[in-house]
């Protein structure tokens, strides 16, 4: 029995799991270890098993399984699945990532679980967001000397997004880009106290945001993190942590969940800043002189 393990969800957070795994496996039972030696081989495939699948392909029984997961201090099974899955989207390889996609689908209407998934992430964001953080990061953006917006690779999109609306609610909103580290610690040249740097980042964490992300909070700047999890590299150096769930469709990331928290952020900081009437207005007059839409006939 291994007592010290009881509290599964808490100690995950700071412990790699297989590490756990690997350090106890000769206290596990014959069918335990069946399991366990397959989660240590195979960790990217077991993560998204049921435990009756699972059960079937290691040759025990699915109460077997969710034994194993109560002995490492686990709620249950499921609990166990999301801290594996947690740890090891940061660590797949494309490669693993589209094999674990096509595990995962097999014969299935592939449009129809990938969109009923991300809906799901979207609930489950909803559920689990910091009410609390949220509403304090929208008045330190409203009330910033200059906000910095961080987000490279497939986080570009959103944080260029982000970027764009913001422009039109505040004066000073600088999109930090740039293909090198050194090039990103140049754009924060200035960066500091009043200042709010938002950090954009989800699995497979980008190293430069992080650094960035550091860079801003050493200087004194407000840093706020829009990624997946508290296990996120971003959220120990992010006074505000704004959680979106994100997943994995093949070799693609799903950010469905973390554009929907951006637009929430977006109109919250809008509603807090108010008197943007006149600016739409005349942002309209530009639009209509210099034929920034096209008109379409009625």
């Amino acid at each position: 029995m291994m007592t010290a393990y009881r509290n599964g969800s808490e100690l995950y957070m700071n412990q790699d799991l297989l590490a756990v795994i690997q350090d106890n496996l000769h206290t596990f039972s014959k069918g335990q270890k069946k399991i366990a030696s397959f989660i240590l081989e195979s960790y990217d495939k077991a993560a998204f098993m049921t435990a009756s699948r699972l059960g079937k392909r290691v040759g025990v029984s699915e109460s077997t399984v969710v034994r194993f997961a109560a002995e490492l201090g686990y709620d249950g099974y499921p609990d166990m699945q999301r801290s594996l899955q947690k740890m090891i989207r940061s660590r797949l390889t494309s490669i693993q990532r589209m094999e674990v996609a096509n595990d995962r689908l097999g014969g299935q209407d592939l449009l129809s679980v990938v969109l009923q998934s991300d809906i799901e992430k979207i609930r489950q964001t909803l559920e689990e967001l910091d009410r609390s953080g949220f509403e304090k990061a929208v008045e330190a953006i409203a009330a910033a000397r200059k906000v910095y917006v961080i987000g490279v690779r497939s986080s570009a999109a959103l944080s260029t997004f982000l970027t764009f609306y913001l422009n039109l609610i505040l004066e000073n909103v600088v999109e930090v880009s740039a293909n090198t580290t050194s090039g990103i610690f140049e754009r924060l040249l200035w960066v500091g106290d009043g200042d709010v740097v938002i950090g954009v980042s989800f699995p497979r964490y980008s190293s430069r945001t992080v650094r960035a992300m550091q860079f801003a909070r050493d200087r004194g700047a407000v840093t706020v993190a829009i990624t997946d999890s508290e296990a996120s590299p971003l959220a120990p150096i992010s006074q505000y942590t704004l959680r979106a769930r994100s997943d994995m469709a093949s070799f693609v990331d799903s950010l469905v969940a973390p554009l929907s928290l951006v637009n929430a952020l977006l109109v919250a900081v809008s509603r807090k800043k108010g008197g943007l009437a006149s600016t739409f207005q005349s942002l309209e007059k530009i639009w209509e002189e210099y034929g920034v839409y096209e008109k379409v006939p009625e």
